[in-house]
């Protein structure tokens, strides 16, 4: 009875496969995909694309989420802030994680071709191998340009949401993407830099790693002064208004300033505080593009 008992008590349980999942970030992929989605339309979005394009691209990136845990648990295991992770702790082995990553890939697969349309279910598919295979295998492990060129899988879900609506891809889907790709590298080398020692450690070739924290800080207000450019392109195609620009160039500067502060200060203790603010500035930014976009769609 002990030993049913203990073997029952070794199973993994749901929170180890909803860990895998990495829930935080892919409740910010939905998100960041249903705006794509209010700002394809200037009315109601479709019920089945909102619903069933959400879901869909909400499941891929799961998938994609746990096939990294799966990649990376041995680098994962090498560093506080990821060793207690199911697969890397030994909470959850490889085979059911695989397994559970492939079963919620399928299901997204057919969710997207079958209930909103083959064209967003193939780039939702590039997307998830671009983040699990290309980056997580492949970018992360040989060149300290991983966190740019791995960007672009990360910066597709507004697009992803968009093509569910529209069924075509536009210019302006292509501009949401543009932005979350320039605001990556200055959204997470903060965090590269304070946890430089531990990506040394597992031997990820980080850029604060490979060049050091003094470039990676001006490589950082560099990405910050093209973000605020790239941020106003919006109002430059006319896919928003005035209301959007005078809050994106607020929120611009406000991102700068932390960026200037964190280069002139030496080490790393103004990292947390420009991690932080680059989250407030991507969701502030979206929330004003949708004010923006239905104030005008009222007027």
């Amino acid at each position: 009875m002990t030993e049913l008992t203990g073997t029952l008590s070794a199973r993994p349980g749901f929170k180890a496969y909803y860990e895998i999942c990495k829930p935080g970030v892919v409740t910010l992929i939905a998100l960041t995909a249903v705006v794509g989605m209010l700002l394809s339309t200037p009315g109601l979005v479709p019920w089945q694309a909102l619903v069933f394009g959400t879901l869909g691209i909400t499941l891929a990136a799961a998938s994609g989420a746990a096939i990294n845990h799966v990649i990376d648990q041995r680098i994962d295991a090498l560093m506080q802030r990821t060793c207690d992770r199911p697969v890397a702790s030994g909470q959850l082995t490889t085979l059911p994680a695989l397994a559970f990553a492939i079963m919620l890939a399928t299901i997204s697969m057919m969710i997207l071709a079958l209930l909103v349309n083959p064209l967003t279910a193939v780039l939702t598919l590039l997307s998830m191998i671009g983040y699990a295979v290309v980056y997580t295998a492949f970018l992360k492990r040989t060149t300290h340009h991983n966190t740019v060129l791995g960007g672009i899988a990360g910066a597709m879900p507004p697009l992803l949401g968009w093509t569910a609506v529209t069924g075509q891809v536009s210019l302006e889907g292509i501009i949401l993407v543009l932005i979350i790709f320039v605001w990556t590298p200055p959204h997470f080398w903060p965090l590269a830099i304070k946890r430089r020692k531990e990506y040394a450690r597992a031997e990820i070739p980080m850029l604060p790693v490979v060049c050091g924290v003094a470039t990676t800080k001006r490589h950082i207000l560099y990405y910050t002064i093209a973000l605020i450019f790239v941020s106003a392109l919006p109002f430059a195609i006319g896919m928003s208004g005035l209301l959007y620009l005078v809050g994106a160039l607020g929120l611009g500067a406000g991102f700068l300033s932390h960026a200037v502060r964190l280069y002139r200060e030496p080490g790393d203790g103004h990292c947390m505080r420009t991690f932080g603010y680059s989250i407030f500035y991507l969701n502030g930014l979206f929330l004003i593009l949708l004010v923006d976009h239905y104030a005008r769609a009222l007027l």
